[in-house]
């Protein structure tokens, strides 16, 4: 897997910057549907259908980001014997995170995403408010 560039590449001849000049802010895709940690499982999974998304930042009754959803995430639970109609994204997600920096290099986010196998990461600020998805392309 290789990251999604999102940006025009610059037409001068350091174009091919390395991934350690970068940072997560040059490339993170913008922030994409928001949904609030209460919503179930099966509501999340229509309004990622509805958005054609493959994924939905949670965030909390305050705004902020507690994580990352995705469509294969909500399948397997839905698929699961536990799992009821009542199953909110809260309880899916767990602990909050991860999470990273528009000010984390690539090359670093490049490593973390790839020793923890995700293929797409939120971006936060300081305060912990959604600012975009850093995305491995297929």
């Amino acid at each position: 897997m290789t990251l999604v560039q999102m940006l025009p590449r610059p037409a001068h001849a350091d174009a091919h910057a390395n991934l350690a000049n970068r940072t997560v802010g040059d490339v993170m895709e913008a922030a994409g549907p928001q949904v609030c940690d209460d919503m179930t499982a099966e509501v999340a999974l229509a309004v990622m259908a509805g958005a054609r998304a493959d994924h939905l930042l949670v965030c909390d009754e305050d705004g902020l980001c507690t994580g990352l959803i995705t469509h294969a995430q909500l399948t397997t639970v839905r698929d699961s014997a536990a799992y009821t109609d009542r199953t909110r994204l809260r309880d899916v997600l767990g602990d909050r995170g991860p999470f990273t920096s528009p000010t984390t290099t690539m090359a670093e986010a490049n490593h973390a995403m790839r020793y923890r196998r995700l293929t797409a990461l939120p971006v936060v600020d300081e305060r912990g408010g959604a600012l975009g998805v850093l995305a491995l392309s297929r």
